[in-house]
């Protein structure tokens, strides 16, 4: 009888169900998002509408599309294809310099990831204008890298206020926003996936293409969208390290808010962002259609 009564206890619930302190601690959670929204309504959402608003009304207030048809000046569309041609050449350069560099540390041998990561992200500590300013110091013709070439009598650099200087500045800025994303997909991947590959024959370029790659190109997406979307929206690089030689679509936008133009900044604002959603839209589902890919 004592084994049969033992047997019917019922195993007490957690108080949080009895009490319903499972529901009260979902509504806590939910509570905790409550400065985020508010931050995001404000400083996201509002400034949104207000370039919706500005972009499509013109000083009367009636409404308009010639704001947005602005980008149809020769001028401004030549500045969007030289910044299209900058952000994609930049961003190309920074996956290439990344993807080997994020495959070092990962099978680096070091007990602390954290000491790696704070390497990769120690310039950013820098302020962003002064990190530009640096380079422009140093890309001077009178500049230190000309003065050492000089002094061991090879032919100096010519390449401030020149599109290379600009792409330059680019993937010096925004490297790292390529290197972490993908550091942190290659750290998680099981390393018996790829133990099982080579026990099936695999070699070391059929491992990298069919294991290694399929698995790293979420980080490969999110690291693109993170280095072409501010490196089509730059203006200060482009205003220091090109001399405003060298006009991108960022620095028509600015040159129009400076001067108290809203209606046509918006405009091409509104331009530009269609550019950058069609662009993280196209990535989105390219990285939706390798995860449901298989392997082999």
């Amino acid at each position: 009888m004592k084994i049969r009564n033992a047997l019917n206890v019922k195993t007490p619930k957690p108080p949080s169900q009895k009490n319903g302190g499972s529901s009260l601690g979902i509504r806590n959670v939910k509570w905790l998002s409550f400065p985020y929204i508010l931050w995001m309504v404000g400083f996201i959402i509002i400034p949104l509408i207000v370039i919706l608003y500005y972009g499509l009304t013109t000083d009367d207030k009636s409404f308009t599309l010639d704001n947005i048809g602005a980008i149809l000046h020769p001028i401004n569309l030549k500045a969007l294809r030289i910044a299209l041609e900058q952000s994609l050449i930049s961003t190309l350069i920074c996956l290439l310099l990344a993807y080997p560099l994020a495959m070092i540390l990962s099978k680096s041998k070091m007990k602390s990831n954290s000491f790696i990561v704070m390497i990769i992200i120690l310039p950013m500590w820098m302020n962003f204008l002064l990190r530009t300013i640096a380079w422009q110091n140093l890309l001077e013709r009178t500049g230190i890298i000309n003065i050492v070439l000089k002094f061991f009598g090879l032919p100096v650099l010519n390449i401030i206020n020149t599109p290379k200087a600009i792409i330059l500045g680019m993937v010096y800025n925004f490297l790292p926003f390529m290197v972490l994303p993908i550091y942190n997909v290659l750290i998680k991947i099981d390393k018996d996936i790829i133990n099982a590959a080579r026990d099936l024959g695999a070699n070391s370029v059929q491992t990298f293409l069919k294991i290694i790659l399929p698995l790293s190109l979420p980080g490969v997406v999110s690291g693109i969208t993170m280095v072409f979307v501010p490196s089509l929206t730059t203006f200060v690089i482009s205003n220091i390290l090109g001399g405003s030689k060298i006009v991108l679509i960022g620095n028509v936008i600015e040159q129009q808010f400076r001067i108290g133009n809203w209606h046509i900044g918006s405009g091409l604002s509104l331009v530009l962002m269609i550019f950058i959603l069609i662009s993280m839209a196209v990535l989105s589902k390219y990285d939706k259609e390798s995860e449901g890919s298989g392997l082999w």
